[in-house]
C-alpha cells in the first residue's frame, strides 16, 4: 500500500487546523479561569447539565454529551461538587448508574460566565468570518464531526456557547 502524501496546500491548510485545535482550547480557557474560575471544560459540563430540562443527566450520557472518559469526567464533577456547582445522586431506576445535577449555584455561575464565553467565541471565531465562511465552517465541522464521531454522540449538542437554559 503506497502512502498519500499531502500536497502543498494539504499540507499547509492542515498545520493551519492543528494550529486553531491547539490555540482555540487554551485561549478558550483563559477566558474562562480569568473572568469564571471554570476551565472550559467545566463550564461544558455545566452549560450540557444546563440543556437537560431536570438540569440532570447520567454520567455515562455526561461522559458521552462532553466527549469525556468516565474518570475525566468523575474528577471534574468532584471539583463541581466540591464548588456546590454540581450534586451527585444515584439514579432511581438503575442503583449501578449515577445521575450528575446542576444545582441553583451552579446555574447562576453558568449564567454569570456565559456572555465573556460567547464574547471571546464570537471574537476569536465569528466576528473574523464572513457570513458565508460561517456557512462553510458550518459544512466544514460537520463532515470532520461525522468521519470522527461517526455514533453522533456530539452531533445535535452545542457546546455551551449559547445562552444557558435556567428552566427547571
Amino acid at each position: 500500500m503506497s502512502t498519500r502524501w499531502l500536497d502543498a496546500e494539504e499540507l499547509a491548510t492542515w498545520v493551519r487546523l492543528v494550529a486553531v485545535t491547539e490555540l482555540l482550547p487554551s485561549t478558550l480557557d483563559q477566558q474562562l479561569r480569568r473572568d469564571a474560575s471554570l476551565t472550559h471544560f467545566e463550564y461544558l459540563v455545566l452549560a450540557m447539565l444546563s440543556e437537560d430540562p431536570g438540569h440532570t443527566l447520567q454520567m455515562s450520557a455526561l461522559a458521552q454529551r462532553t466527549n469525556a472518559t468516565l474518570p475525566r469526567l468523575s474528577h471534574v464533577v468532584r471539583r463541581l461538587e466540591d464548588r456546590g456547582f454540581v450534586d451527585r445522586t444515584r439514579n432511581s431506576t438503575d442503583a449501578r448508574a449515577t445521575n450528575a445535577h446542576l444545582t441553583e449555584a451552579g446555574l447562576a455561575h453558568l449564567v454569570d460566565s456565559a456572555p465573556g464565553h460567547v464574547e471571546i467565541v464570537r471574537e476569536k471565531i465569528f466576528d473574523v468570518l464572513t457570513p458565508e465562511q460561517v456557512t462553510q465552517l458550518g459544512a466544514i465541522t460537520t463532515a470532520l464531526l461525522d468521519a470522527l464521531d461517526p455514533e453522533g454522540r456530539m452531533t445535535g449538542h452545542t457546546i455551551g456557547s449559547h445562552r444557558p437554559s435556567s428552566k427547571e
